[in-house]
């Protein structure tokens, strides 16, 4: 064997530097060592940094404050896989600190970490980048930089991987964005269902819950519930729900299903997987409050189909219900309300909440302290009264109204709409509504009527239509001071409201006080303009209108230049002739007599009822555009207050108010036409015989080459001259032309009974048009025929209008 040979060892270059071991105990000295160009320096150097951010918040503050985040930023992108890793550890755990997580912002730091989440990197790396993201993903500017940057699909990629830090940090920062709209889309488009509901089996509970909670925030969207019906997802909920060890995920298990239950197509799927036998289960059995609850909310969103409902009323879900009311718990009551709600849209539902007594307690919620409970019982019990008329009794048997009306002033605006709607609903009973109106509901709607809420609006003026059907109800509304801001809603630009008060304002407008007072308030010439406007017309302000004009019939007369059979004309009416067009100024009668006489047409006006039967009482007034006297209710009116016994009101230091002087004359005249009018047996002959007695009174005939020469407009001249007054009462005009005997005639008619209308022509023109039967011709009764009395050339001549008779007395 040969010699071995002995090698020398080369000695180092004498440039070269040993090898030199540094402990260093401060973290300044460690944050320099981040800058050296050795990798094996920077790796212990971030390694160590890591280690003394883990200790705490106050650590993380130190490093942020010597400067270590702007190398560690750079270091995550570094050649050397080791340096890379332990730089990530240490930004991983440092973005737990709000300030640090502001400088990463500026130093635009997300790019580079989202693009070391490829698969072939360190899981390591994996789980530190992905714990940096999920720390910046809770602020807005993050989220939205993060899905810029693509960031969304590596993320749901990682759900599978094998390290469950990995998995729970992943699905932390998704769920972070997925509180985005754009980010829940994406989510459904990248396929990110099937690894999230993997998830759910998971051995680790946080991970289970994370992504229960993002599977709750993506099923809002509805292409990702029915993605997720696809995928089996209500199996694997049900997995959840049946295992008692999970109870501690149920709850965002069940939020998950209320979700997917808005569709109509979950719906149906569930009763077949045993979803709905175990929301049922959930709602029967005592568990936790927060698990009740949300089985509750699960079961209204099943109830929202009319076909589950009828499954959901056949499995006595009402009883279930009803039962958990007795609960201390204020969530699972809210949401018990609700469901009550949902589930009395079935017919049979509501009989058996009531027959089961669930109306009392849900009644007794009202006076909850808490306002989601009061609204959710409000609620209820609006879904209940709804075309339910024992429903609306079983309220008012539990003491409802009052606690109702005190609801309305409530602070909650959901609580008082829907108190709003369950008073609307028992006031279509007489009864309800008189208990009602006892609790001052009129007084307590004046604040709803003033809100800035358009749903509190519309149910408050619905509430208000209702109860104005009742005299004391309207007499309460306009003595609260209700009527103006009824009025003000004439010009809301909202359809709805707009439409409901103009109901409430025709419903209102059927006593004469409550009438006069919307005029005052500017009521007719919002109405007026309302249905000038052919987009804001409607059926209601036009009714509305027709009804404060039948309670104001001398300014009916005045604008429509018509009264019908059925206005009756009573003392206190005057005809002030026709308005201009294009105004609705009619001057009051009080006004008309303060002034001087003047060469305008004299005011005619109606008053039979002697000086002494008149009440003189403060708040008797009028404003300047209308007059207290005019309205077809007044003769009720002056009814009750003659049998009440009323005498004038001395009031010191008030002026007693103007009133139209008696008319002793026309006051013969109604006595006169009793007496000869009424016995007469046939229309026509009744008609004849009235129409003589206005003719002898305003002057006789007038022959018809001649009426030019009838010297009326010199009489009326005289008359006010005599009076000292430009009002003239009727029955002092001895020669009056054609507007004075049908105004007469008018007056005479409806004091004793015969039916006829009033029109004003133009020219001084106007007549009467009555309803006349002719006798049955073969059996078969003849329509009655129209036709114009003749009061001026030929008394009681009926003229057929639309012959050239009629037209000739209308226009001649």
């Amino acid at each position: 064997m040969g010699k071995k040979v002995k090698k020398e060892v080369e000695p180092p270059p004498k440039d070269a530097f040993d090898p030199l071991p540094i402990e260093s105990k401060q973290a300044a000295t460690v944050v320099l060592m981040l800058d050296s160009p050795e990798e094996d320096v920077l790796a212990k150097a971030c390694e160590a940094i890591h280690r003394f951010a883990e200790k705490g918040d106050e650590n993380r503050s130190s490093l942020l404050g010597l400067g270590a985040m702007e190398p560690l930023t750079r270091l995550i992108s570094h050649e050397d896989k080791t340096v890379r890793r332990n730089a990530f550890m240490a930004v991983g755990v440092m973005a737990s600190n709000n300030d640090v997580r502001r400088l990463m912002k500026k130093l635009n730091i997300i790019p580079s970490i989202i693009s070391k989440l490829l698969p072939e990197e360190d899981v390591v790396v994996h789980e530190f980048a992905t714990l940096c993201l999920a720390s910046l993903s809770v602020d807005f500017t993050c989220k939205v930089q993060i899905f810029d940057h693509n960031g969304l699909e590596p993320l749901l990629r990682l759900l599978s991987s094998p390290d469950p830090d990995v998995k729970k940090n992943s699905v932390e920062c998704i769920f972070n964005l997925v509180q985005d709209l754009p980010s829940r889309v994406a989510v459904r488009e990248l396929n990110g269902l099937p690894p999230l509901l993997e998830l759910l089996r998971s051995d680790f509970p946080i991970i289970q819950q994370l992504s229960l909670q993002t599977l709750e925030s993506i099923t809002k969207d509805a292409e990702t519930r029915t993605a997720f019906r696809v995928e089996q997802g209500f199996n694997r909920l049900l997995e959840l729900l049946t295992t008692k060890e999970f109870s501690d995920l149920h709850v965002d298990a069940l939020r998950v299903i209320s979700n997917c239950l808005e569709d109509t197509e979950s719906t149906k799927l569930i009763q077949g997987t045993g979803v709905l036998e175990k929301l049922l289960q959930f709602i029967i059995t005592p568990t936790s409050p927060e698990v009740q609850t949300n089985a509750v909310k699960a079961i209204s969103r099943v109830a929202q189909n009319s076909e589950n409902r009828k499954i959901l009323h056949e499995q006595d879900v009402e009883k279930a219900l009803i039962d958990m009311l007795v609960t201390e718990n204020e969530g699972v009551r809210t949401a018990v309300c609700r469901a009550v709600a949902v589930m009395s849209n079935n017919l049979s539902s509501k009989d058996t909440f009531r027959n089961l007594d669930g109306i009392r307690p849900i009644v007794q919620l009202l006076n909850s302290e808490g306002n989601e409970v009061k609204e959710a019982a409000a609620q209820a019990l609006s879904s209940l009264t709804n075309g339910n008329e024992l429903n609306a009794y079983a309220v008012s048997e539990a003491k409802g109204e009052e606690l109702l009306v005190r609801l309305l002033q409530d602070s909650c605006s959901g609580a008082v709409i829907h108190a709003a709607s369950v008073l609307t609903n028992m006031a279509s009973q007489e009864a309800l509504r008189c208990n009602i109106i006892t609790h001052c509901a009129m007084k307590a709607l004046l604040e709803p009527l003033q809100s800035t809420d358009n749903h509190t609006l519309i149910s408050a003026t619905q509430a208000v239509a209702a109860l104005a059907c009742n005299a004391d109800g309207r007499a309460e509304l306009r003595n609260a001071g209700g009527l103006l801001p009824l009025v003000k809603l004439l010009k809301s630009n909202n359809t709805e409201i707009r439409r409901n008060a103009c109901w409430a304002v025709s419903v209102c407008a059927n006593d004469e006080p409550t009438a006069t007072e919307m005029c005052k308030l500017g009521a007719l010439e919002i109405l007026q303009e309302i249905n000038c406007s052919l987009n804001r017309k409607n059926k209601f302000s036009e009714a509305a209108l027709q009804r404060l004009l039948d309670s104001n019939l001398s300014v009916k007369y005045s604008l429509t230049g018509c009264l019908s059979h059925t206005d009756i004309i009573a003392d206190g009416f005057y005809d002030p002739g026709q308005v201009e067009k294009n105004t609705l100024l009619v001057p009051a009668l009080e006004d008309i007599a303060k002034q001087v006489i003047n060469q305008h047409r004299a005011i005619i006006a109606v008053n039979g009822k002697p000086q002494d039967q008149y009440v003189k009482a403060k708040g008797w007034g009028f404003s300047t555009y209308f007059t207290l006297f005019h309205s077809k209710g007044r003769q009720e009116d002056e009814k009750q207050r003659d049998e009440d016994g009323y005498k004038p009101l001395q009031v010191a230091g008030v002026v007693e108010l103007w009133t139209l002087p008696y008319d002793a004359a026309f006051h013969c005249l109604i006595t006169q036409a009793a007496k000869v009018v009424l016995p007469q047996n046939e229309e026509a002959e009744t008609y004849t015989a009235l129409a003589t007695l206005v003719c002898d009174a305003m002057g006789g005939p007038v022959d018809i080459e001649k009426q030019h020469d009838f010297p009326w407009q010199l009489h009326l001249s005289e008359l006010k001259f005599e009076l000292r007054s430009n009002i003239i009462p009727i029955g002092k005009i001895k020669k009056g032309t054609y507007y004075h005997r049908a105004l007469l005639f008018k007056a005479l008619a409806d004091r004793i009974g015969v039916s006829c209308s009033l029109v004003r022509g133009e020219y001084c023109r106007a007549w009467n048009e009555v309803l006349l039967s002719s006798s049955p011709k073969n059996g078969f009764y003849i329509q009655p025929q129209r036709y114009i009395i003749d009061l001026m050339h030929q008394p009681g001549n009926l003229l057929k209008c639309g012959t050239p008779a009629a037209t000739q007395y209308q226009t001649i």
